[in-house]
């Protein structure tokens, strides 16, 4: 068997291939356990120039690299059927690609400017009491109650449905899943998202489910499908919309927040920023929007941060259990499902805990969830939903109050002022509890 070209292919170029990509390769050697040994190198054949590969591309970066390994790469997927460059994303110097093995091989013998070469791995989706718990309602500085207002938080999710809690505030929608234009959202957890962020709980009685900034803009960025899942190259091409949408003069409304309930489980590089979809959030932190993220739902274990909260500089969110309670928090304690560090590079994560059990936000009627969780429904216009995803939109939510009253705070100042606002009932291990539980009030400048 370690004579066939693709297990040669793997073993002389490990370097430049990811781990799930290495084992998809070798994987496609199973079907010859059941075939006769005179049969193989025609199945090899056979799999070499008909399977197809999705992939993310890495090219070395320099001033002239990325065309020039651009150009290589057409060329070559030229010469093989079923093999093409589906989407360039220059802002980190990749392309997704779709090929097959044996353009693989030819791209990784002759394209030198090819640094690393990924499978397209999916990525899915990982407030009654809620609020008042991250002491986020009612605060006022210079006699002005803060709401968000004039802000606005990208939720990169799978859409946001048109709510009457998000009515007049969901100023723009992209959609790269289905290509519509108007929102929609036929899974229900981006709507959730949104309206833990941003709802102003119109629907509710006294506004009883009201999110942390209820006068924020919102805009849906819909990366996941019906069935809360996507891949890395949706949610690449979601954070490069985003962070090209602030470069164009036409929008007078800049995303200032981008908040992303999703992940995926990370994957042993040399740094964690060899992750392609750590570098584009880390490049969105850079341009100034403040960017919160999911820790995971995959604890108690220890190094279970999904990426890409496994990024040193953007803020991971957990889940704080709040006991359905407003008051003290000595008793409360971290959600049994929230993912600890430290990440698989030994940073301390996530960076702090917000609500995440039991939050209760906008429902999308006849969404997928929506039908398959009837019972989680509470009423005719809300949901109710626990995980990191939920914890997430939180701290967005009071990321937008914090630009509200400074609006010139850099994402690392934003970062800091909710990390040193955060509150802890005593000493705590911060692999699990990061800074402490989210505190607004004492927060916000």
């Amino acid at each position: 068997m370690f004579g066939y070209s693709m297990v040669k292919m793997v073993q002389t170029h490990a370097y430049k291939l990811d781990r799930p990509l290495r084992k998809t390769l070798l994987n496609l050697y199973k079907p010859f356990k059941w075939t006769p040994s005179f049969l193989h190198v025609m199945l090899e054949g056979w799999v070499k120039n008909s399977k197809r590969l999705e992939l993310i591309v890495e090219f070395e970066k320099s001033e002239t690299s990325f065309e020039t390994a651009l150009h290589e790469l057409n060329d070559i997927a030229s010469r093989h059927w079923k093999s093409g460059i589906k989407q360039e994303f220059s802002l980190v110097s990749c392309v997704s690609a779709e090929i097959t093995p044996s353009a693989l091989e030819e791209m990784l013998e002759s394209c030198s400017w090819i640094k690393k070469v990924y499978l397209n791995r999916e990525v899915h989706a990982l407030l009654d009491v809620a609020v008042p718990s991250a002491n986020a309602k009612n605060i006022e500085r210079n006699g002005t109650t803060l709401t968000g207002k004039g802000v606005t938080i990208a939720i990169i999710d799978t859409g946001i449905y048109s709510h009457n809690d998000l009515q007049g505030r969901i100023i723009d929608f992209v959609d790269f899943i289905n290509q519509k234009t108007e929102p929609y959202d036929d899974n229900g957890h981006g709507t959730h998202c949104a309206g833990v962020a941003a709802g102003n709980g119109a629907a509710s009685l006294e506004k009883k489910y009201m999110g942390p900034a209820p006068e924020a803009n919102v805009i849906g960025v819909k990366v996941l499908n019906k069935l809360g899942s996507g891949s890395l190259e949706t949610v690449m091409k979601g954070i490069d919309w985003c962070i090209k949408y602030n470069e164009d003069t036409n929008n007078t409304s800049k995303i200032d927040i981008i908040s992303m309930s999703l992940g995926s489980s990370p994957e042993a590089h040399d740094r964690e920023d060899d992750d392609p979809m750590v570098q584009y959030v880390e490049l969105a932190w850079s341009r100034g929007i403040v960017v919160c993220v999911a820790a995971g739902n995959e604890g108690p274990e220890a190094q279970t941060i999904a990426s890409p909260g496994i990024s040193n500089q953007i803020i991971t969110v957990g889940a704080l259990d709040d006991l359905n309670t407003t008051e003290t928090r000595e008793h409360d304690h971290v959600a049994s499902f929230s993912s600890r560090g430290p990440t698989l590079y030994g940073i301390s994560k996530p960076d702090i805990l917000a609500p995440g059990v039991n939050i209760i936000s906008l429902r999308s009627p006849n969404s997928y969830l929506d039908k398959v969780q009837k019972s989680s429904r509470v009423g005719s216009d809300y949901f109710v939903l626990s995980g990191t995803s939920m914890a997430t939109p939180i701290c967005a939510g009071i990321a937008a109050l914090v630009l509200q009253t400074k609006p010139d705070a850099t994402p690392n100042e934003v970062k800091e002022l909710l990390k040193n606002g955060a509150v802890l009932s005593k000493e705590r291990n911060p692999n699990i509890y990061g800074a402490g539980y989210i505190n607004a009030e004492n927060s916000i400048p």
